[in-house]
């Protein structure tokens, strides 16, 4: 056998040609001829290679079936482009249609109140008219909200191209509003609530100077100080028998909103350790929802009466029927306490009872004697101002103004004279003994005991993590 090179290959494609009959010669010519003008018109020999290795690369992936790769081409094209169902169409024009109402309303703009500001003065600023000031004002249950408007409170307004007021809201803290909306026959208005999120946090202080200060410096606000010495209010004199070296902690609520602290909510377990007694108090609701502070052993932290019936004052003259009386200068019994206060300082009803006397009495000045039950009589003298919707016969309540402190009748300066009277002898406020309130109810006692051992237990778990963690610091 003859071994062939390339050249004589080609010679042998050549003679094949040569041996083709004329009319297969001729079709070939014709065919040759074809192939020439086509390959004049193709591109340039760059784009003639990207075209080619394209072409290279769709034959190494192309199926044997050709069939099969049109469908699956078909089936990609159909994935690359996903028909809109009708939900999604829908869908998008109601977004579409939302979009335009709230650009329809305007933009939202802002003012925040100053003092001496009002509402016409406010709408003034916005370009409004009297008569929109008139409209909003009209709202049905909440239009008269806005007289009460104060300084650093927020009026957040739309107005539409056409000039109209479409929506207004009265902000007026970080958790409570009111949304005023333009309707056909006037506007609308609606109260909206935001809910806190409410953290439980710790403290505790021991006391050198002052409740105010061992508070402060354990974090406390000054109503979450106001708010523990209630709660022992009945139990311990805060005028009078604080001592240093006294101590407290609690478990109480803290309010968030967005990460952003907005202020406290409930002590919800505290303990005051006061001249080396110890009162601790838990805050349970009932099954009922009534809500109140019971010692751990269920017996009410609420006395029938407060020892104190201003807060957080001094002791300027004490009961003592032996006194010499500051202005006559001669020897008569004082049968009350003075509790010295700046004028003005809310006056507390010690007790529920009823308004016996409200009025003007020579040496007393205005004073107020509240009727309780047992044979009960309190009285509060030299005070400034009454509580003017109190006359004889009204029914108050434990806690509630009654007055403010002055200096009226023979008094040589501000202070509340305080009487606690039983069976119309004199007794000293200060050392009496208070009458407790109801206990918890037999009925409450297994769901309350359970509770309290709970509550008592992570008082004393924080409190000695805090104790350890002061410790370390001080090594």
């Amino acid at each position: 056998m003859t071994k062939l090179s390339p050249r004589g290959a080609t010679r042998t494609r050549t003679n094949g040609i040569k041996s083709f009959p004329k009319r297969h010669l001729l079709l070939v010519t014709g065919v040759a001829a074809a192939v020439m003008t086509v390959v004049g018109l193709l591109p340039s020999p760059q784009v003639e290679a990207k075209r080619s290795e394209t072409e290279l690369v769709i034959d190494e992936f192309q199926p044997d079936t050709p069939q099969e790769t049109l469908k699956e081409l078909a089936s990609s094209e159909e994935k690359a482009t996903p028909v809109e169902t009708e939900a999604q169409r829908l869908a998008k024009e109601e977004a579409e249609r939302l979009a335009a109402e709230e650009a329809a309303l305007g933009k939202w703009n802002s003012l925040t109140i100053k003092s001496g500001d009002n509402l016409s003065t406010l709408f003034d600023d916005m370009g409004l008219s009297a008569r929109v000031v008139y409209e909003v004002s009209k709202t049905p249950k909440l239009g008269k909200r806005l007289t009460d408007i104060r300084p650093g409170q927020t009026l957040e307004y739309r107005v539409n191209s056409e000039g109209v007021l479409t929506q207004l809201r009265y902000v007026q803290n970080k958790l409570e509003s009111i949304l005023y909306e333009k309707q056909d026959d006037g506007y609308v208005g609606k109260q909206i609530t935001l809910t806190p999120e409410v953290r439980v946090a710790y403290g505790e202080a021991s006391i050198k100077n002052s409740l105010f200060l061992a508070s402060q410096n354990a974090g406390l606000s000054e109503k979450m100080t106001m708010e523990l010495a209630a709660i022992f209010g009945w139990d311990i004199d805060f005028a009078l028998d604080i001592r240093s070296g006294d101590s407290f902690n609690l478990i109480y609520e803290e309010k968030y909103l967005d990460n952003e602290k907005l202020g406290d909510g409930n002590i919800l377990a505290a303990t005051f350790v006061n001249q080396g007694d110890s009162y601790t108090a838990i805050r349970y609701t009932d099954s009922n929802g009534d809500t109140s502070y019971y010692s751990p052993d269920g017996k009410s932290m609420k006395k029938a009466f407060l020892r104190t019936p201003v807060n957080f004052t001094r002791i300027s003259s004490r009961f003592n029927p032996n006194r010499l009386h500051p202005v006559f200068k001669t020897k008569r019994p004082h049968r009350g306490t003075d509790y010295a206060a700046p004028t003005g300082t809310p006056i507390k009803a010690a007790g529920d009872g009823k308004i016996k006397f409200t009025g003007w009495q020579n040496g007393y000045g205005n004073v107020v004697y509240i009727q309780h039950p047992n044979n009960v009589v309190t009285v509060y003298a030299h005070q400034s101002r009454l509580n003017k919707k109190l006359r004889k016969g009204s029914r108050v309540k434990q806690g509630q103004t009654i007055g403010y402190v002055g200096q009226t009748g023979w008094a040589t300066g501000p202070h509340l004279h305080y009487e606690f009277r039983v069976n119309g002898v004199h007794r000293n406020p200060v050392t009496v003994k208070l009458p407790d309130a109801s206990p918890i109810p037999k009925s409450e006692r297994d769901r309350f005991m359970a509770f309290a051992s709970k509550t008592v237990a992570q008082l004393e778990k924080n409190s000695s993590t805090m104790l350890a963690k002061n410790e370390k610091e001080s090594e």
